[in-house]
């Protein structure tokens, strides 16, 4: 069986370093594993659609700056196909499709959905495209036979979704479509990044991220007043590092040359750690060294956007190319979706065969 990714995001705004360290790292790992034979990562503008329905400019608008984020990040469109979903209409007709194998109840006992009504603020006004949220993402990955789903841990709840409606549609139907495995970042810190407020979760509506496109000053503006534990007021207290997102970033971005680099007094991050919490150390020392850690990793993927913002016919290329490649192998699904449901009726004149006789 061929390995097969899928994975996108919605372009709601710029990509921050929660996707970075939740996601976009991971994909260009595996894109240069040699391990996958296609990879699929879709721009979600139809999803991104079903909560911004009155300000589609605002898709628009940011197609091209997740695509810029993508290719910055070090995607390669030599070995991953980048398209946009709204440019693959076979998704919908799939969606329709397996709508019809989910029960309201199901979806309204998803987690992810339920979190995600709750922070839009929705309750008894949800629109039915968010609300078919789960249903929609299944479309997308069963239309690439996708074997595998690199996401955040919150996408657990959508992908057993995706699990469940492909379990079902085989045992109505035979055998057609893929049952995808979700792939989780080895790091836990990089499993929810929080923001820099201190909230649970990084988020693009909240305002409380650090985008991969921000500017060196940006970034140590956004650092220097992060949240941080409140109980440790001066730099003799004993300070907590669970909990502290500073702490948390520095699990997911730093590592063993950064602090020979920018803090040689300490070996690693658990020796910084028992400093903190045993007191003797201010959050200001702990919060310039992130920032140089995170100068230090970003900087090029600045640089590398920057190349592609003077290129973006070829990014604009990448994506209808890609977005056609896209739509042929998922037509092709879509084929076999039918002939498995008995609804291709103009396919060698099914609708004459002698089962229909009857």
């Amino acid at each position: 069986m061929k390995q097969i990714i899928l994975t996108g995001d919605r372009p709601t705004g710029r990509l921050h370093v929660g996707h970075y360290v939740g996601s976009l790292k991971e994909r260009v790992r595996l894109q240069n594993s040699g391990k996958y034979d296609e990879i699929y990562i879709m721009i979600a503008d139809a999803q991104a659609l079903t909560d911004n329905a009155d300000n589609p400019e605002k898709v628009r608008q940011n197609i091209m700056q997740v695509a810029l984020d993508y290719l910055a990040c070090g995607i390669d469109p030599e070995k991953s196909c980048i398209f946009i979903q709204s440019a693959i209409p076979e998704l919908t007709e799939l969606t329709f499709y397996y709508m019809n194998l989910v029960t309201v109840s199901r979806v309204q006992r998803n987690p992810t959905v339920k979190s995600e009504i709750k922070q839009r603020n929705f309750e008894a006004s949800i629109p039915v495209g968010f609300f078919c949220y789960p249903i929609s993402q299944a479309a997308d990955i069963t239309a690439f036979h996708a074997t595998a789903v690199p996401a955040g841990e919150d996408q657990m709840p959508m992908l057993e979704q995706a699990r469940e409606i492909v379990r079902k549609f085989n045992d109505i139907y035979g055998e057609t479509l893929t049952e995808p495995d979700i792939i989780l970042p080895e790091n836990q810190a990089c499993f929810r990044l929080p923001g820099t407020d201190g909230k649970a979760k990084m988020s693009k509506s909240l305002g409380n991220c650090i985008y991969l496109s921000d500017e060196p000053d940006v970034i140590k503006s956004k650092i220097m007043s992060m949240y941080t534990d409140p109980t440790h007021i001066r730099k003799e207290d004993p300070g907590h590092t669970k909990g502290n997102p500073v702490f948390t970033y520095l699990e997911a971005f730093c590592n063993p040359e950064h602090f020979k680099e920018f803090m040689p007094d300490y070996k690693n991050l658990d020796e910084l750690k028992a400093h903190y919490e045993r007191g003797g150390l201010g959050d200001v020392t702990v919060k310039k060294f992130l920032n140089n850690v995170m100068q230090k990793e970003l900087e090029i993927i600045r640089e590398r956007r920057k190349m592609w913002e003077q290129r973006l016919p070829d990014v604009y290329d990448i994506l209808y190319q890609g977005s056609m490649k896209a739509k042929t192998v998922a037509a092709n699904t879509l084929e076999e979706v039918k002939h498995s449901m008995k609804i291709d009726y103009f396919e060698n004149k099914n609708l004459l065969s002698k089962e229909n006789e009857r």
